[in-house]
């Protein structure tokens, strides 16, 4: 597969806008993809935050593997990173978010209510594109104020947003300005964070199938059933063959095919996966 980069012009304007925005609020509620958390941290953007208290939020949850989100939950927690687990569309996101926000901002309030200060407080709301901040945002202000969609890029610029008790400040996705880990960047390319248009389909279905393989190959065989899955090639003429995508002379339609495996991956149709391992477990995608 090519060497992914993206980091399209307006995400350079995203990130110096965001340098002086964090000034003017009091936490940060970063969200992350469930389903690949370490690759969804933008370590930049980490930085440019400057201290300032953040709540993680693994987002997408319904989507990821339960284990596996458990043990990255408890591995941040022993980091000292406060996060929450959630569903965005769900409405129980909204309470364990709100629950977690006295606590994340508890010196700040303390400090406010000493001095007889009553301003709510204010959070940035930062993440990679399309982990679901502004559903996230939607799901707190209990009504669609932010613009949401399933691809990435469609937020550009900033809104403030008010909420009961507090105020949120949304901010565009942006990207690392360059992936150090090729293998971190194939995944957010599976889950939708780089924009498909720049990417060749067939090779991002190849190397998601391959991961899938080594780490869930009881999934594929329960989506496209029984079939040849020797090889992340053979498993790819399979399920275009499985699923009637031919071209004329009987070859596979490898095109059809990558945009039908690519959808059901990111629609949870494959089952609940998570492509990232937390510490301590092997992933099998990087054994192979």
């Amino acid at each position: 597969m090519k060497h992914i980069q993206w980091f399209p012009g307006h995400m350079t304007k995203a990130m110096r806008m965001m340098e002086e925005q964090v000034k003017l609020v009091d936490g940060v509620l970063f969200i992350l993809d469930a389903r690949a958390p370490l690759a969804t941290r933008n370590k930049a953007l980490e930085t440019l935050l400057g201290g300032k208290p953040v709540l993680f939020i693994l987002n997408k949850a319904d989507l990821a593997d339960e284990g596996r989100t458990a043990a990255f939950c408890t591995q941040m927690e022993r980091a000292g990173e406060a996060n929450v687990c959630c569903t965005a569309t769900s409405p129980a996101a909204a309470r364990l978010i709100c629950a977690r926000i006295p606590r994340l901002l508890r010196e700040k309030l303390a400090r406010d209510a000493a001095k007889g200060v009553t301003r709510p407080p204010r959070l940035l709301v930062a993440g990679i594109p399309n982990t679901g901040k502004s559903t996230v945002i939607n799901a707190l202000s209990g009504a669609k104020r932010a613009v949401t969609g399933d691809k990435a890029g469609v937020t550009r610029g900033k809104q403030w947003i008010r909420c009961a008790g507090f105020e949120l400040l949304d901010t565009p996705g942006t990207m690392p300005p360059a992936f150090e880990d090729q293998t971190l960047a194939r995944r957010l390319a599976y889950i939708g964070s780089i924009n498909d248009d720049i990417l060749d389909m067939d090779d991002v279905a190849l190397e998601l199938l391959r991961e899938l393989l080594a780490s869930y190959p009881a999934n594929l065989a329960a989506r496209y059933g029984e079939g040849d899955y020797s090889s992340p090639l053979a498993a790819f003429e399979h399920i275009c063959r499985r699923r009637g995508f031919l071209l004329r002379g009987g070859e596979a339609d490898y095109e059809r095919g990558a945009k039908a495996i690519v959808d059901d991956f990111r629609k949870g149709r494959i089952g609940r996966i998570t492509l990232d391992a937390p510490a301590g477990e092997q992933a099998g995608a990087e054994e192979a």
